[in-house]
């Protein structure tokens, strides 16, 4: 009988526990607008391929009219079929220059075959939003507008305006048909600020706690290269020793093992010394070294075994697609592949089209350069900013240390920072290390970490807003 008892009694216990932890989260007003913002954003597909950007901007527009703007005060522009922009300016009383609060609306493709669930409807469970464009930038983006909405319906005076620009085909990197980079051109006069916040940095767990808030200040150059080489082909039972397929695949053998050598700026250092603060042993040890300036061959090595640390230490090559043959039953009349180079800041592309052709060394290779890199200056790491970031990461997550940080992919931030507006990329947001699943399969983000990040985002473009 005690056994019975004692038996019924674990099993409500442990219903309880599992009860505890399927509640959902309890959204607050301002969430719980943010989340509709945020489901209607990431639902609409904006694809290159099929998408329609314009639809999501006009989407948005719609929460900003209730929310108090008028007509006038959002603009839209569609220089391109379906690659709408939106940018809108809550007023301050100009005392201070504006604050940009870039967002891309665009996503990269997703195939429906290859994903758990659809891809472009928002899927929920107790600890997840899953979709494309779940992180990558819808997120920032609804952010972004239920913040300036909230401000305008609370009558918040500031000192500086707030101007937030939704853009289109930043994943299409600079095409024309880029929404910042054609606000810039044709409009700048809309977007001119003195510094703003973007995507480009978030933050790292641990075991799911928080342990770095990252603040991009610099990033990457995003360059391309086609190799391709050609022959006369003919049928396949007769093989030739010029079959252009073999050539090619040794050339990119010889890529993938060839390692740029390392060049370390002032914003690698200081990230390596705050991060070492949450390591211990042989990983502490040899991120103090690169801080200190003191690396061996044998730290650059074991450090760069971790893809983000080897991104963040040296140039990078990587074949990326591959084309061969036109028929099963003859001879390859071409080959060709595509080679994404992320450069650091001060690698230029004439060095590395030159290491590129030693490494595969072979004449009948032809590489013709796809897309011409954008230098981008790093920005300061101006007091202000620095200090409400790392003030209000210490008031939400007291353990959580801020490291400036250049990232290995490329933002939009990029043609900002050439024109002298300062751009950060900070979002408040945490992701394991092996849970970044931005541009992958199953895209994803915590709900706890979403609404936190929209909460922290909040309370810094309120600060920075009213400071002087």
């Amino acid at each position: 009988m005690n056994f019975t008892r004692l038996f019924f009694s674990c099993v409500l216990c442990l219903v309880a526990i599992h009860a505890r932890s399927q509640t959902p989260i309890q959204l607050a007003p301002e969430q719980q607008r943010f989340y509709s913002i945020y489901k209607e954003l990431v639902n609409i597909n904006t694809t290159n391929s099929v998408g329609d950007n314009t639809k999501a901007v006009l989407a948005m527009k719609k929460y900003l009219l209730e929310d108090g703007f008028t007509h006038e005060e959002i603009q839209i522009f569609e220089p391109f079929p379906k690659k709408g922009n939106l940018v809108v300016r809550l007023k301050g009383n100009g005392t201070q220059k504006p604050i940009l609060l870039l967002a891309h609306v665009d996503v990269v493709e997703a195939k429906r075959e290859d994903w758990k669930t659809d891809p472009f409807v928002l899927q929920e469970d107790d600890e997840y939003f899953t979709a494309r464009g779940a992180v990558d930038n819808k997120s920032m983006a609804a952010a972004f507008v239920s913040i300036v909405g909230q401000l305008k319906r609370e009558g918040f005076q500031a000192r500086r305006d707030l101007i937030v620009a939704l853009t289109s085909d930043e994943e299409m990197s600079s095409v024309p048909s880029n929404g910042a980079w054609w606000l810039l051109k044709n409009h700048p006069e809309l977007i001119k600020a003195e510094f703003g916040f973007n995507e480009g940095g978030n933050g790292q767990l641990r075991n799911g706690l928080p342990i770095i808030q990252r603040i991009q200040v610099a990033e990457k150059m995003n360059t391309s290269f086609k190799l391709e080489i050609t022959d006369v082909g003919g049928h396949s039972s007769l093989p030739t020793a010029n079959n252009p397929v073999y050539p090619l695949a040794a050339a990119l053998g010889g890529i993938s093992q060839y390692k740029f050598p390392v060049k370390i700026s002032e914003v690698t250092k200081a990230y390596f010394e705050q991060s070492a603060k949450f390591e211990s042993g042989q990983l502490k040890e040899d991120m103090l070294a690169v801080a200190r300036d003191v690396a061996t061959v044998e730290v650059l090595e074991r450090l760069s075994v971790s893809p983000l640390y080897n991104a963040m230490l040296r140039t990078t090559c990587v074949v990326t697609r591959m084309s061969a043959g036109h028929a099963n039953n003859a001879l390859p009349q071409s080959a060709s592949a595509t080679v994404n180079c992320r450069l650091l800041p001060q690698d230029n592309i004439q060095d590395i089209e030159v290491t590129l052709k030693n490494v595969i060394g072979n004449e009948r290779i032809q590489i013709t350069n796809l897309i011409q890199p954008m230098p981008s200056p790093a920005s300061p790491l101006r007091a202000d900013v620095m200090n409400a970031v790392t003030g209000i990461t210490k008031k939400m997550w007291p353990e959580v240390i801020v490291v400036p940080f250049m990232s290995a992919g490329g933002t939009d931030s990029r043609f900002m920072r050439n024109v002298g507006i300062q751009m950060y990329g900070v979002s408040g947001m945490f992701y394991e290390p092996s849970d970044l699943r931005m541009h992958g399969l199953n895209e994803r983000v915590l709900k706890k970490s979403l609404f936190e990040g929209r909460d922290f985002l909040y309370q810094l473009i309120q600060q920075l807003s009213v400071s002087g």
